[in-house]
C-alpha cells in the first residue's frame, strides 16, 4: 500500500490550521502536505510536525497574489524577480520543516505564446537548480482548466517533454491522478510509462474531487499498480471531503 499523505489545506479544515497537525496524527497519518505554510513562520509548523511525529512530503512554492487570483508565477515574463523572491522566501520553510519536494505554480498564461513558454522554461530551470543545491526537488505539475480556468500547464505531454529536455535530476512530475484523468486520461499506462519522472501522486475522486472511494476510477487497483511499478513516494490525499474528514476516511481504513 502506498504511503499517504493528508493534505492539510482540504483536509482537517474542521480545525485550525496550526491543530489540523495532530488531528492527522490522530487520524492514522504519519506524513502531511498543503498548499502554503507562509502565514505562520517556519519554525511554528515545523514544531507542529515533529510534535505529532509527521513527516511533510510537499509544499508549494508562495504562488503570487491567490486572493487576487493569480496562480503562480512561472509563465509570467514580467514577474521574474518576484519568482526568485519567492524561492527564497520558501527555502526557509523547507530546510526547518525537511521538505525534499516543492511544487512550482505555473500560473495563468497562454501556453501558445512564445513570451509565455519562454518565462515557464527560464522559471523552471533557475527554481530546479535554485533547490537543487539544497537537496531538493522541483515539482511541476498539470492542472486541468475546469478547475482553474487559464491554468498554462494544462498538458501532462508538455510537462514531459520539458523536464526530458532540461535533463535535471532533481525535476520531476507531480503526477496528480485527478487531473490527469480530466485532461487525458489513460491514468494506468501513463503512470506505467511516466514512473521515472514521477516525484510525487496525489489522488481524489472524479469528477467530484472528493475521496477516493468511486466514481470514474478503480482507485485500489491504482494504489496496487502503484505498489506493482515500485512507487515509494507519497500519495498525497488532495480532496475535499464530503461530510467531514473523519468520516472520508473508511476507504482508507478498507
Amino acid at each position: 500500500m502506498p504511503r499517504f499523505a493528508a493534505n492539510l489545506s482540504l483536509m482537517f479544515t474542521e480545525w485550525p490550521f496550526l491543530d489540523r497537525f495532530a488531528a492527522a496524527a490522530d487520524a492514522g497519518f504519519s506524513a502531511v502536505e498543503f498548499l502554503f505554510p507562509y502565514d505562520h513562520p517556519p519554525e511554528v509548523v515545523a514544531d507542529r510536525l515533529s510534535a505529532n511525529g509527521l513527516e511533510l512530503a510537499l509544499f508549494n512554492l508562495p504562488p503570487g497574489d491567490w486572493a487576487a487570483g493569480e496562480r503562480g508565477l512561472a509563465a509570467l515574463p514580467d514577474r521574474f524577480d518576484d519568482l526568485k523572491a519567492g524561492i527564497q522566501q520558501a527555502i526557509p520553510y523547507a530546510e526547518a520543516m525537511g521538505a525534499r519536494r516543492l511544487h512550482l505554480m505555473a500560473g495563468i498564461a497562454d501556453r501558445g505564446a512564445p513570451p509565455a513558454r519562454e518565462a515557464y522554461r527560464r522559471a523552471v530551470l533557475h527554481a530546479a537548480e535554485t533547490l537543487a543545491d539544497r537537496g531538493i526537488e522541483l515539482m511541476i505539475e498539470p492542472i486541468n482548466r475546469r478547475d482553474m480556468p487559464g491554468y498554462f500547464l494544462d498538458d501532462f505531454a508538455f510537462a514531459e517533454a520539458l523536464i526530458r529536455d532540461l535533463a535535471l535530476p532533481g525535476l520531476k512530475l507531480q503526477f496528480d491522478i485527478y487531473h490527469r484523468q480530466i485532461l487525458q486520461g489513460d491514468v494506468t499506462m501513463a503512470l506505467r510509462r511516466l514512473l521515472p519522472l514521477i516525484g510525487h501522486v496525489q489522488v481524489a475522486s472524479v469528477p467530484s474531487r472528493h475521496e477516493p472511494d468511486g466514481e470514474e476510477l478503480n482507485h485500489p487497483f491504482l494504489f496496487d499498480e502503484l505498489d506493482r511499478l515500485g512507487y515509494t513516494g507519497f500519495v498525497g490525499c488532495e480532496y475535499v471531503p464530503r461530510a467531514g474528514t473523519l468520516a472520508s476516511l473508511g476507504w482508507l481504513r478498507r
